[in-house]
Protein backbone atom coordinates (compact mmCIF):
# COMPACT_ATOMS: atom_id res chain seq x y z
CA UNK A 1 0.00 0.00 0.00
CA UNK A 2 1.21 3.02 -0.99
CA UNK A 3 1.35 5.89 1.85
CA UNK A 4 1.75 9.83 2.41
CA UNK A 5 1.49 12.17 4.76
CA UNK A 6 -1.36 14.72 4.80
CA UNK A 7 -0.22 18.08 6.63
CA UNK A 8 -3.08 20.17 7.73
CA UNK A 9 -2.61 24.06 8.06
CA UNK A 10 -1.49 24.50 11.56
CA UNK A 11 -2.08 28.03 13.52
CA UNK A 12 -3.20 31.07 11.88
CA UNK A 13 -1.30 33.03 9.24
CA UNK A 14 -0.49 36.74 9.17
CA UNK A 15 -3.33 37.12 6.76
CA UNK A 16 -5.66 35.34 9.06
CA UNK A 17 -4.60 37.73 11.99
CA UNK A 18 -5.04 40.46 9.99
CA UNK A 19 -8.66 39.50 9.10
CA UNK A 20 -9.49 38.79 12.80
CA UNK A 21 -7.90 42.62 13.47
CA UNK A 22 -10.01 44.15 10.87
CA UNK A 23 -13.11 42.21 12.06
CA UNK A 24 -13.05 42.77 15.57
CA UNK A 25 -12.09 46.34 15.01
CA UNK A 26 -15.39 46.59 12.94
CA UNK A 27 -17.25 44.72 15.90
CA UNK A 28 -16.00 47.29 18.28
CA UNK A 29 -16.79 50.22 16.41
CA UNK A 30 -20.35 49.28 15.53
CA UNK A 31 -21.08 48.50 19.14
CA UNK A 32 -19.71 51.68 20.60
CA UNK A 33 -21.30 53.36 17.86
CA UNK A 34 -24.94 51.80 18.79
CA UNK A 35 -24.32 52.46 22.25
CA UNK A 36 -23.12 55.77 22.66
CA UNK A 37 -25.75 57.06 20.21
CA UNK A 38 -28.22 55.55 22.49
CA UNK A 39 -26.76 57.52 25.43
CA UNK A 40 -26.58 60.50 23.48
CA UNK A 41 -29.61 60.37 21.52
CA UNK A 42 -28.36 60.51 18.23
CA UNK A 43 -30.08 58.84 16.02
CA UNK A 44 -27.48 58.65 12.92
CA UNK A 45 -25.05 56.79 15.63
CA UNK A 46 -27.27 54.29 16.43
CA UNK A 47 -28.49 53.41 12.54
CA UNK A 48 -24.76 53.15 12.00
CA UNK A 49 -23.79 51.07 14.33
CA UNK A 50 -25.65 47.65 12.66
CA UNK A 51 -25.79 49.41 9.45
CA UNK A 52 -21.43 49.50 9.16
CA UNK A 53 -21.28 46.04 10.74
CA UNK A 54 -24.05 44.66 7.77
CA UNK A 55 -21.94 46.25 5.07
CA UNK A 56 -18.56 44.43 6.37
CA UNK A 57 -20.85 41.08 6.79
CA UNK A 58 -21.59 41.45 2.83
CA UNK A 59 -18.31 42.46 1.79
CA UNK A 60 -16.46 39.56 3.66
CA UNK A 61 -18.82 37.27 2.55
CA UNK A 62 -18.31 38.95 -1.57
CA UNK A 63 -14.57 38.89 -1.42
CA UNK A 64 -15.14 35.16 -0.20
CA UNK A 65 -16.92 34.35 -3.47
CA UNK A 66 -14.05 33.43 -6.06
CA UNK A 67 -12.76 31.25 -3.23
CA UNK A 68 -15.84 28.95 -2.47
CA UNK A 69 -16.59 29.03 -6.21
CA UNK A 70 -13.43 27.61 -7.11
CA UNK A 71 -13.69 25.15 -4.30
CA UNK A 72 -17.50 24.27 -5.15
CA UNK A 73 -15.87 23.77 -8.69
CA UNK A 74 -14.36 20.59 -7.41
CA UNK A 75 -16.44 17.53 -6.83
CA UNK A 76 -15.42 15.78 -3.88
CA UNK A 77 -13.70 12.38 -3.90
CA UNK A 78 -15.14 9.59 -2.12
CA UNK A 79 -12.93 6.84 -0.61
CA UNK A 80 -13.03 3.29 1.78
CA UNK A 81 -11.54 4.68 5.18
CA UNK A 82 -10.69 1.68 8.09
CA UNK A 83 -11.21 2.88 11.41
CA UNK A 84 -7.98 2.16 13.22
CA UNK A 85 -9.07 3.16 16.67
CA UNK A 86 -11.77 5.55 17.74
CA UNK A 87 -12.52 7.26 21.22
CA UNK A 88 -16.57 8.41 22.22
CA UNK A 89 -16.57 11.64 24.17
CA UNK A 90 -19.05 13.30 26.42
CA UNK A 91 -22.05 14.82 24.17
CA UNK A 92 -25.39 14.97 24.08
CA UNK A 93 -28.46 12.47 24.12
CA UNK A 94 -28.76 11.90 20.64
CA UNK A 95 -25.66 12.47 19.15
CA UNK A 96 -22.31 12.09 20.71
CA UNK A 97 -18.77 13.44 19.29
CA UNK A 98 -16.42 10.36 18.48
CA UNK A 99 -12.69 11.19 18.05
CA UNK A 100 -11.99 8.73 14.85
CA UNK A 101 -8.55 7.52 13.82
CA UNK A 102 -8.77 6.31 10.10
CA UNK A 103 -6.38 5.16 7.18
CA UNK A 104 -8.25 6.39 3.33
CA UNK A 105 -7.17 4.51 0.72
CA UNK A 106 -8.66 6.57 -1.98
CA UNK A 107 -8.58 4.90 -5.41
CA UNK A 108 -5.40 5.70 -7.31
CA UNK A 109 -3.86 7.74 -4.82
CA UNK A 110 -1.48 7.01 -1.85
CA UNK A 111 -3.82 6.58 1.25
CA UNK A 112 -3.23 8.33 4.72
CA UNK A 113 -3.88 8.65 8.11
CA UNK A 114 -6.38 11.44 9.39
CA UNK A 115 -7.46 12.04 13.07
CA UNK A 116 -10.75 13.67 13.11
CA UNK A 117 -14.27 14.38 15.35
CA UNK A 118 -17.41 13.69 14.54
CA UNK A 119 -20.89 13.51 15.79
CA UNK A 120 -22.39 10.18 15.78
CA UNK A 121 -25.99 9.44 16.72
CA UNK A 122 -26.01 7.03 19.41
CA UNK A 123 -28.12 4.46 17.39
CA UNK A 124 -25.41 4.37 15.22
CA UNK A 125 -22.32 3.61 17.65
CA UNK A 126 -22.13 0.08 17.66
CA UNK A 127 -21.64 0.12 13.62
CA UNK A 128 -18.51 2.17 14.02
CA UNK A 129 -15.74 0.17 16.12
CA UNK A 130 -12.22 -0.10 15.32
CA UNK A 131 -11.42 -2.29 12.28
CA UNK A 132 -14.86 -1.45 10.44
CA UNK A 133 -14.24 -0.24 6.86
CA UNK A 134 -16.81 3.18 5.96
CA UNK A 135 -17.16 5.40 3.34
CA UNK A 136 -15.42 8.77 3.54
CA UNK A 137 -15.86 11.74 1.27
CA UNK A 138 -13.60 15.36 1.11
CA UNK A 139 -12.38 17.80 -0.98
CA UNK A 140 -9.53 16.28 -3.40
CA UNK A 141 -7.37 19.87 -2.50
CA UNK A 142 -8.03 19.76 1.30
CA UNK A 143 -7.70 15.96 2.11
CA UNK A 144 -7.72 16.88 6.12
CA UNK A 145 -11.39 17.35 5.86
CA UNK A 146 -12.79 14.34 5.63
CA UNK A 147 -16.17 13.56 6.69
CA UNK A 148 -17.89 9.82 7.40
CA UNK A 149 -20.73 9.20 5.09
CA UNK A 150 -23.53 8.55 6.94
CA UNK A 151 -26.08 7.32 3.77
CA UNK A 152 -23.40 6.38 1.02
CA UNK A 153 -24.75 5.08 -2.02
CA UNK A 154 -25.59 1.11 -2.62
CA UNK A 155 -22.31 1.02 -4.58
CA UNK A 156 -19.96 2.28 -2.00
CA UNK A 157 -21.78 0.98 0.37
CA UNK A 158 -20.83 -3.11 -1.26
CA UNK A 159 -17.90 -1.98 -1.43
CA UNK A 160 -16.99 -1.12 2.17
CA UNK A 161 -18.95 -4.34 3.20
CA UNK A 162 -16.51 -6.61 0.99
CA UNK A 163 -12.79 -4.72 1.35
CA UNK A 164 -10.33 -5.32 3.22
CA UNK A 165 -8.15 -2.87 4.06
CA UNK A 166 -4.68 -2.73 5.91
CA UNK A 167 -3.87 0.34 8.03
CA UNK A 168 -1.01 3.01 6.92
CA UNK A 169 2.09 3.27 8.82
CA UNK A 170 2.59 6.28 10.51
CA UNK A 171 0.42 7.90 13.70
CA UNK A 172 -2.64 9.57 12.26
CA UNK A 173 -2.80 13.60 11.92
CA UNK A 174 -4.81 15.45 13.56
CA UNK A 175 -7.08 17.44 10.72
CA UNK A 176 -8.27 19.64 13.90
CA UNK A 177 -7.09 23.19 13.13
CA UNK A 178 -5.17 24.75 15.99
CA UNK A 179 -5.18 28.41 16.14
CA UNK A 180 -4.05 28.82 19.54
CA UNK A 181 -4.59 32.29 21.45
CA UNK A 182 -3.31 34.43 18.84
CA UNK A 183 -6.12 35.21 16.63
CA UNK A 184 -8.35 35.16 19.71
CA UNK A 185 -6.00 38.36 21.34
CA UNK A 186 -5.77 40.08 17.78
CA UNK A 187 -9.72 39.88 17.72
CA UNK A 188 -10.13 41.39 20.98
CA UNK A 189 -7.51 43.88 20.39
CA UNK A 190 -9.14 44.57 17.54
CA UNK A 191 -12.33 44.95 19.36
CA UNK A 192 -11.25 47.10 22.64
CA UNK A 193 -9.35 49.62 19.86
CA UNK A 194 -12.24 50.19 18.01
CA UNK A 195 -14.92 50.87 20.52
CA UNK A 196 -12.05 53.51 22.14
CA UNK A 197 -11.60 55.00 18.83
CA UNK A 198 -15.44 55.85 18.88
CA UNK A 199 -15.76 56.70 22.59
CA UNK A 200 -12.55 58.76 22.01
CA UNK A 201 -14.02 60.96 19.20
CA UNK A 202 -16.89 61.69 21.09
CA UNK A 203 -15.87 61.73 24.63
CA UNK A 204 -16.69 65.90 24.69
CA UNK A 205 -20.63 65.08 23.92
CA UNK A 206 -20.52 61.82 25.83
CA UNK A 207 -18.59 62.83 28.96
CA UNK A 208 -20.17 66.53 29.28
CA UNK A 209 -23.71 65.38 29.48
CA UNK A 210 -23.35 64.15 33.27
CA UNK A 211 -20.32 67.17 33.87
CA UNK A 212 -21.43 69.80 36.01
CA UNK A 213 -21.38 73.60 35.19
CA UNK A 214 -19.29 74.40 37.72
CA UNK A 215 -16.71 72.68 36.25
CA UNK A 216 -15.47 75.86 34.00
CA UNK A 217 -15.09 74.40 30.99
CA UNK A 218 -17.74 75.73 28.93
CA UNK A 219 -19.10 78.44 31.71
CA UNK A 220 -18.76 81.80 32.35
CA UNK A 221 -20.07 83.03 36.06
CA UNK A 222 -20.42 86.92 35.82
CA UNK A 223 -21.73 89.07 38.86
CA UNK A 224 -22.77 92.84 38.28
CA UNK A 225 -23.86 96.10 40.08
CA UNK A 226 -26.93 97.54 39.44
CA UNK A 227 -29.55 99.77 39.83
CA UNK A 228 -32.94 99.70 40.39
CA UNK A 229 -35.20 102.56 40.82
CA UNK A 230 -38.62 103.12 41.72
CA UNK A 231 -41.47 106.09 41.64
CA UNK A 232 -44.27 106.87 43.07
CA UNK A 233 -47.26 109.17 43.30
CA UNK A 234 -48.25 111.59 46.38
CA UNK A 235 -52.04 112.72 46.51
CA UNK A 236 -50.35 116.51 45.75
CA UNK A 237 -49.59 114.72 42.23
CA UNK A 238 -45.83 114.93 42.52
CA UNK A 239 -43.65 112.43 42.05
CA UNK A 240 -40.74 111.07 44.10
CA UNK A 241 -38.40 108.74 42.81
CA UNK A 242 -36.19 106.52 45.07
CA UNK A 243 -32.99 104.34 44.16
CA UNK A 244 -31.67 101.02 46.21
CA UNK A 245 -28.87 99.53 45.21
CA UNK A 246 -28.77 95.73 44.05
CA UNK A 247 -27.30 93.01 42.57
CA UNK A 248 -27.26 90.25 39.54
CA UNK A 249 -25.07 87.72 38.80
CA UNK A 250 -25.09 85.37 35.16
CA UNK A 251 -23.79 82.33 34.36
CA UNK A 252 -23.34 81.42 30.23
CA UNK A 253 -22.50 78.16 28.66
CA UNK A 254 -20.82 77.58 25.46
CA UNK A 255 -21.66 75.57 22.39
CA UNK A 256 -22.73 72.17 23.14
CA UNK A 257 -23.36 72.71 27.09
CA UNK A 258 -27.35 73.54 28.61
CA UNK A 259 -29.35 74.17 31.66
CA UNK A 260 -31.39 71.59 31.14
CA UNK A 261 -27.88 69.45 31.24
CA UNK A 262 -28.26 66.84 34.66
CA UNK A 263 -26.89 68.64 37.64
CA UNK A 264 -25.73 72.14 35.39
CA UNK A 265 -28.85 74.25 36.81
CA UNK A 266 -28.01 73.20 40.11
CA UNK A 267 -24.50 73.56 40.28
CA UNK A 268 -24.63 77.88 38.03
CA UNK A 269 -26.94 78.68 40.95
CA UNK A 270 -24.74 77.19 43.55
CA UNK A 271 -21.67 79.00 41.77
CA UNK A 272 -23.68 81.99 42.17
CA UNK A 273 -24.79 81.73 45.59
CA UNK A 274 -21.86 80.47 47.63
CA UNK A 275 -19.84 83.32 49.56
CA UNK A 276 -22.11 85.82 48.30
CA UNK A 277 -20.78 85.65 44.69
CA UNK A 278 -24.14 87.77 43.43
CA UNK A 279 -23.75 90.48 46.26
CA UNK A 280 -26.54 91.28 48.64
CA UNK A 281 -26.17 88.36 51.23
CA UNK A 282 -25.57 85.87 48.60
CA UNK A 283 -29.01 84.44 49.38
CA UNK A 284 -31.98 85.78 48.66
CA UNK A 285 -33.25 86.54 45.48
CA UNK A 286 -35.62 88.74 44.13
CA UNK A 287 -36.11 86.97 40.47
CA UNK A 288 -34.23 84.30 38.45
CA UNK A 289 -34.65 83.68 34.33
CA UNK A 290 -33.55 80.44 32.90
CA UNK A 291 -32.82 79.72 29.81
CA UNK A 292 -31.20 77.20 27.30
CA UNK A 293 -27.32 78.55 27.93
CA UNK A 294 -27.56 81.54 30.33
CA UNK A 295 -28.43 82.07 33.96
CA UNK A 296 -29.72 85.30 35.50
CA UNK A 297 -30.22 86.00 39.18
CA UNK A 298 -31.23 89.20 40.32
CA UNK A 299 -30.72 89.58 44.35
CA UNK A 300 -32.49 90.83 46.94
CA UNK A 301 -30.76 94.08 48.64
CA UNK A 302 -29.32 93.46 52.12
CA UNK A 303 -31.58 94.83 54.87
CA UNK A 304 -34.57 95.46 51.77
CA UNK A 305 -38.21 94.29 52.74
CA UNK A 306 -38.75 92.89 49.57
CA UNK A 307 -40.86 89.29 48.24
CA UNK A 308 -37.26 87.48 47.82
CA UNK A 309 -36.83 83.51 48.01
CA UNK A 310 -34.07 81.58 48.20
CA UNK A 311 -32.55 80.75 44.68
CA UNK A 312 -31.54 76.99 45.71
CA UNK A 313 -35.11 76.28 47.01
CA UNK A 314 -35.95 76.05 43.00
CA UNK A 315 -36.56 72.24 41.95
CA UNK A 316 -33.84 71.55 39.84
CA UNK A 317 -34.85 67.90 39.54
CA UNK A 318 -38.38 68.96 37.99
CA UNK A 319 -36.83 71.53 35.71
CA UNK A 320 -35.95 69.57 32.65
CA UNK A 321 -39.97 67.55 32.80
CA UNK A 322 -41.12 71.44 32.78
CA UNK A 323 -39.85 72.35 29.99
CA UNK A 324 -40.54 69.51 27.65
CA UNK A 325 -44.43 69.73 29.10
CA UNK A 326 -44.20 73.45 27.87
CA UNK A 327 -42.82 72.51 24.62
CA UNK A 328 -44.57 69.17 23.49
CA UNK A 329 -48.83 70.05 25.41
CA UNK A 330 -48.83 73.34 24.63
CA UNK A 331 -49.80 73.34 20.79
CA UNK A 332 -46.53 75.34 19.47
CA UNK A 333 -45.24 73.54 16.26
CA UNK A 334 -41.50 74.13 16.08
CA UNK A 335 -40.91 75.72 19.81
CA UNK A 336 -37.68 77.14 19.27
CA UNK A 337 -37.07 79.09 22.41
CA UNK A 338 -37.75 78.62 26.38
CA UNK A 339 -37.86 80.69 29.48
CA UNK A 340 -38.35 79.98 32.67
CA UNK A 341 -38.76 83.04 35.19
CA UNK A 342 -39.18 82.33 39.05
CA UNK A 343 -40.23 85.00 41.33
CA UNK A 344 -42.26 85.78 44.84
CA UNK A 345 -44.44 88.35 43.86
CA UNK A 346 -47.54 87.06 44.91
CA UNK A 347 -46.47 85.77 48.37
CA UNK A 348 -45.97 81.96 47.02
CA UNK A 349 -43.07 81.16 45.20
CA UNK A 350 -44.42 80.95 41.12
CA UNK A 351 -42.51 79.15 38.45
CA UNK A 352 -42.81 80.07 34.94
CA UNK A 353 -42.28 78.77 31.98
CA UNK A 354 -42.66 80.55 28.02
CA UNK A 355 -41.67 78.73 25.23
CA UNK A 356 -42.00 80.36 21.54
CA UNK A 357 -41.80 79.10 18.04
CA UNK A 358 -43.39 79.02 14.72
CA UNK A 359 -46.93 77.88 16.51
CA UNK A 360 -47.03 81.23 18.22
CA UNK A 361 -46.08 80.97 22.28
CA UNK A 362 -47.59 79.86 25.48
CA UNK A 363 -47.01 79.27 28.81
CA UNK A 364 -46.96 76.84 32.00
CA UNK A 365 -46.89 77.83 35.46
CA UNK A 366 -45.72 75.58 38.47
CA UNK A 367 -45.42 75.87 42.40
CA UNK A 368 -42.28 75.50 44.39
CA UNK A 369 -42.52 71.99 43.82
CA UNK A 370 -42.51 72.05 40.36
CA UNK A 371 -46.40 70.93 40.45
CA UNK A 372 -47.94 72.95 37.54
CA UNK A 373 -50.80 74.79 38.69
CA UNK A 374 -52.04 76.69 35.60
CA UNK A 375 -51.42 76.48 31.68
CA UNK A 376 -51.57 79.20 29.01
CA UNK A 377 -52.04 77.53 25.44
CA UNK A 378 -51.07 78.82 22.24
CA UNK A 379 -53.84 80.38 20.56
Amino acid sequence: MTTTTVAPPTGATPVDLARGFLTGGVVGVSLAAFVVGCTLGKVPLIVAGPALLAAYGLLFRLAGAPRRAREGALAPRTALALIDALEVQKGEETDVPVRFDLTVAPDRAPAFRIRITQDVHVSELRDHRAGAVLVVRYPPDRPWLVRIVKRPTPEWEERAAGAVLESAPGPAVAADRQDGCAWSLVTLLGVLLGAAAVVLLLRAELFGKDTDASDGRSASVTSSSTSTSTSTVTSTGTVTGAVTSSASGTVSFGPGRSMLDRGALRAAVESLTAGGAGGGDGKSALTVVVQEQLLTVVFSPAGADAPAFDPRSLPFDRVPALVEEARTTLGVDSPQTWQLSAERLTGALTIRISVAGAGGSASLEADGQGVVVRRSPAR
